[in-house]
């Protein structure tokens, strides 16, 4: 039995059953990470001191399960990793930045990350990330390129690319990511893997983004039964985020077999405006289409109606870049992604009659997506434009709103209107890299997203990459 290949709930049944143990699953993964991790580049920080003395004390407390029925956290004795903008007790948070010191005070874990230490999660090291998060690719002057399992010329995508490429390739089945424009999505996607962006505020944070409110936390997996029972955990209340929503007593563990049938889906393979969709992904988007109908929703062909919010999003992203420049030293900015210096500066030219502009245009955005929503579930759209593209060094082409969001026009509206989303895999192209459906739910309907997300899921195998089988 191959443990770096076992899901989330696989490994809990195996220690429940006394089959494996947290130390032999943990132990497998430090060599997987190991072994794979120098071509990869999809860890920055590996701590296997830590996560071996966790390891032992979740195999403590499974064997006193096991003997006398005392109770284990919800994901005990699981590997996991955190993404390098997500504060962690203990680790540097560098933020994929030479700028940012370590040596400093590492003594506060975000809401999400004290979630999964509370469930017994064994929390492997931190991921990486372009400077600050700042692209849908992940490569910075710090940690240089990540790659993608699948085909190690090609970018993970980003800005979650270390965690999408670290599930992908049995470096950790679970993996804490962040998205402000898709970056959660993106290189789930381009990983062959499950990425959800829950609803805003679903998953609390802290400190907040810079980038404000289009910034969501949210699980990478294998499936989504591991990322509903990763949200489950992550989703708990954490009062230091006034943003959050209030306690959600479901349960996303449950009713996630429950299916599609009767459920409205709008079918929007091009939002209206996307004109540079691949020919392999909408195909597999149509046959996506046609196995829904097959589940018993209700499948009909219909544009949600709103135009490229793109310009709102970049505008808004750059603004953020700017306020994140100007606290810079200059030693720091000199050492800076050139990306994320080219952001920035595009984001000094906005003036706060731009900003009130932009953030006007969001708010109609937001309440034409939720009376649209009054009519259907969800809505169906590819997750990306694209598959994988070749990797390439920071700084390897001029920075506009269309180079650095217009291969992904399916991402970030989702960002600007809150709503919950998910990436599920939909197959393979002739080239051998994966492909994404993506499936966006109401305001709050976060475990109805889940639970499409399953039936789609059900229909498939899970398709892993054989890099270092």
């Amino acid at each position: 039995m191959e443990l770096t290949q076992c899901s989330a709930l696989e490994l809990l049944a195996l220690y429940r059953s006394g089959v494996a143990s947290p130390v032999e699953a943990t132990r497998a993964v430090l060599a997987r990470i190991s072994q794979l991790n120098p071509l990869l580049r999809a860890y920055c920080l590996v701590d296997e001191e830590q996560a071996m003395t966790q390891a032992l004390a979740s195999e403590v407390r499974w064997q006193a399960h096991r003997q006398r029925g005392e109770p284990v956290g919800a994901l005990d004795g699981v590997p996991a990793s955190i993404k390098d903008l997500v504060l962690t007790r203990g680790w540097p948070t560098l933020r994929g930045s030479q700028g940012v010191s370590p040596d400093q005070v590492w003594d506060i874990d975000a809401p999400a990350v004290a979630r999964l230490r509370e469930a017994g999660a064994v929390l492997l090291g931190k991921t990486t990330t372009p400077e600050y998060g700042c692209k849908g690719e992940t490569n910075s002057p710090l940690t240089g390129l990540t790659r993608n399992p699948w085909n190690t010329d090609h970018t993970p995508g980003g800005s979650s690319g270390g965690a999408a490429a670290a599930v992908a390739a049995g470096l950790g089945p679970l993996a804490i990511g962040t998205d402000g424009a898709g970056s959660v999505r993106i290189p789930a996607a381009f990983c062959g893997n499950v990425g959800m962006k829950p609803s805003f505020g679903r998953v609390p944070a802290y400190p907040l983004s810079p980038f404000g409110s289009v910034a969501h936390l949210g699980p990478h997996a294998m499936s989504v039964t591991d990322a509903a029972l990763m949200l489950q955990v992550m989703k708990q209340p954490d009062a230091r985020d006034w943003t959050a929503l209030p306690p959600d007593a479901s349960d996303y563990t449950v009713g996630l077999n429950d299916g599609l049938r009767g459920l409205r889906v709008a079918y929007s393979p091009t939002l209206g405006y996307a004109r540079n969709v691949q020919l392999e992904i909408a195909a597999a988007l149509d046959r996506v289409a046609h196995t829904l109908q097959e589940l018993g929703a209700v499948v009909e062909a219909v544009d949600p109606g709103f135009e490229n919010p793109l310009e709102i999003s970049t505008g808004l992203w750059f603004a953020g870049a700017w306020q994140v420049w100007r606290a810079l030293t200059p030693q720091q900015q000199a050492v800076a992604d050139p990306d994320f210096r080219a952001q920035a500066l595009m984001g000094e030219t906005l003036n706060p009659s731009d900003l009130h502009a932009l953030t006007q245009r969001r708010g109609l955005l937001g309440s034409h997506m939720r009376q649209f929503m009054t009519r259907y579930d969800l809505l169906l759209t590819p997750s990306v434009a694209v598959p994988a593209f070749e990797v390439r060094e920071p700084g390897s082409q001029p920075i506009s709103p269309e180079a650095m969001l217009g291969w992904t026009p399916f991402s970030y509206p989702f960002n600007l209107t809150q709503q919950p989303a998910i990436t599920v895999p939909c197959g393979l192209t002739r080239d051998g890299l994966p492909m994404g459906m993506q499936l966006v739910g109401p305001m709050f309907g976060d475990a109805l997203v889940l639970r499409a997300a399953r039936a789609y899921e059900s229909t498939r195998m899970t398709l892993r990459p054989t890099l270092g089988a």
